[in-house]
């Protein structure tokens, strides 16, 4: 089966980890895309296609204030992965109090012996 385009879907577009890492910096504000490019280590036509996929699934927002692009977070996009990776956290409580059970016998043993 053919991957869909990395434009289809907020799901698609964060497959990349430089887009997570560009959401990352967003999260604290506004920020231009030479200031993003710079602090990924990457150039800016790289940046800038990173952004376009980001803006074209909705996870950032830009507007222009004399030469540059400003980005921001638009964290709504966010919202389908939100709601699908919500439905595992009742695994991940449930795996955590399992732990707890585990080093709670743990202690209990140690103390007997």
């Amino acid at each position: 089966m053919a991957r869909a385009a990395t434009t289809s879907d907020a799901f698609n577009a964060i497959a990349e980890p430089q887009r997570r890492d560009i959401l990352t910096l967003l999260r604290t504000g506004e920020r231009p895309a030479t200031d993003l490019a710079r602090a990924l280590g990457m150039s800016a036509p790289q940046a800038s296609k990173h952004l376009r996929v980001l803006r074209e699934v909705g996870l950032v927002q830009v507007r222009e204030a004399g030469k540059q692009r400003l980005y921001t977070l638009d964290a709504r996009g966010l919202q389908p992965i939100h709601e699908w990776t919500g439905g595992f956290a009742q695994f991940w409580s449930g795996s955590f109090d399992r732990l707890d059970t585990y080093v709670q016998d743990l202690k209990q043993t140690r103390q007997e012996t």
